[in-house]
């Protein structure tokens, strides 16, 4: 049925010659382009006038920063992440760029629009199985320190020389200079921790309760250092005397020899004085697990063993079963601690889920 819009008639001299269809063509359709087919840029605000900062506190979303020039005195600025960053972490430590209200006054709120390159990332996951979820889970403890001090009390609870070997592994794997903080010194000599790492050289500090600073304030100054230690090791006790403003909750030891936990959140703290440095306590753990951290890469905590795994077959696996391993006879001819090789493959051993290190019947005396 041809309508009368449709349809044009041709005339001559008057009479209807003839009816003929129109014909449309692509100027009479109107088509409107769907949302899906608008385009779009992939063009980012370069943000030239951010503003430095460095995150010293993260808390539900929110990040506590400093500004570069900032005194001791000044307030700190309170920034959201922007969602241009997509899914990157903003860990405590890091150093960022900020826009928007920096001023620190009450209730102003700034954005954090690009994170710059970290010198060092301290890592850890829940266990050291990679298989499990639990191993799987790598968990950013902080970003660009120079230091880790790994404190342990000399007794109440007793050294547990497990667990320092792993932050040992964590901080030459992160590239971090160690440093043994050993407290509690009233209670106990370190004679048995300091000779089970003779071999390494480790650096270290002692510390009592009547003791001054002076020692660690100097290994502190002008760094950046983080604090890792078992929960009741003295660690919170030690902050409030490096940093007495800074009153960090302190627990008592439980009577199983357990400490509690006092610290919730890592948090980076300001030496005082003209130290020009920072430290950063974190919450007091139970387990240092190592799923990130190659098997190879497992030996650069046990700097006494290295040597030995030259005389090694090639791929050689440094288990108890492998005959031609050389490191039992690295250890029999009195080069390295067999305690230290004990604990290198007891952490090759967690790895593959043949021990499980928070199983406490199933290490010895001082270990983990």
């Amino acid at each position: 049925m041809v309508r009368d819009g449709d349809r044009q008639e041709l005339t001559r001299r008057g009479d209807v010659l003839a009816t003929r269809r129109r014909e449309y063509d692509e100027d009479d359709v109107r088509v409107r382009p769907g949302k899906s087919s608008r385009p779009r840029t992939r063009t980012r605000p370069r943000h030239e006038n951010a503003v430095d900062g460095f995150v010293i506190a993260v808390d539900r979303g929110r990040y506590t920063c400093v500004l570069p020039d900032a005194g001791p005195d000044a307030p700190t600025v309170t920034a959201m992440r922007a969602r241009e960053l997509g899914r990157k972490s903003v860990v405590v430590g890091d150093r960022v760029g900020l826009v928007g209200d920096t001023s620190g006054a009450p209730g102003a709120l700034a954005r954090i629009v690009r994170i710059a390159e970290r010198t060092s990332v301290l890592r850890r996951t829940a266990e050291d199985d990679a298989t499990t979820a639990e191993g799987r889970l790598e968990r950013v403890v902080v970003a660009n320190a120079d230091q880790l001090v790994i404190v342990s009390a000399l007794a109440d609870p007793p050294p547990r020389t497990g667990f320092i070997d792993r932050c040992l592994v964590a901080a030459y794997d992160a590239g971090i200079e160690p440093l043994l903080c050993l407290t509690k010194a009233d209670l106990a000599g370190p004679e048995a921790v300091l000779d089970y790492y003779t071999e390494l050289e480790l650096p270290y500090v002692l510390i009592r309760p009547d003791s001054p600073l002076d020692a660690l304030r100097a290994l502190l100054a002008g760094r950046v250092s983080v604090l890792v230690g078992h929960s009741g090791v003295g660690k919170s006790t030690l902050v409030n005397r490096l940093v007495p403003e800074a009153d960090r909750a302190v627990g008592t030891v439980s009577a199983i020899g357990r400490g509690r936990h006092t610290s919730t959140s890592a948090v980076a703290l300001r030496l005082p004085d003209a130290a020009e440095g920072w430290i950063i306590d974190t919450p007091g753990v139970r387990s240092f697990g190592l799923a990130h951290v190659s098997a190879e890469s497992l030996l650069h905590g046990f700097p006494d063993l290295v040597e030995a795994t030259v005389d090694c077959p090639a791929n050689c696996p440094h288990t108890a079963d492998e005959v031609d391993c050389a490191l039992d006879a690295w250890v029999a001819a009195g080069k390295a601690d067999p305690r230290r090789l004990a604990s290198y493959r007891r952490l090759l051993a967690s790895r593959s889920g043949e021990v499980d290190p928070r199983e406490p019947n199933r290490r010895g005396p001082g270990e983990e």
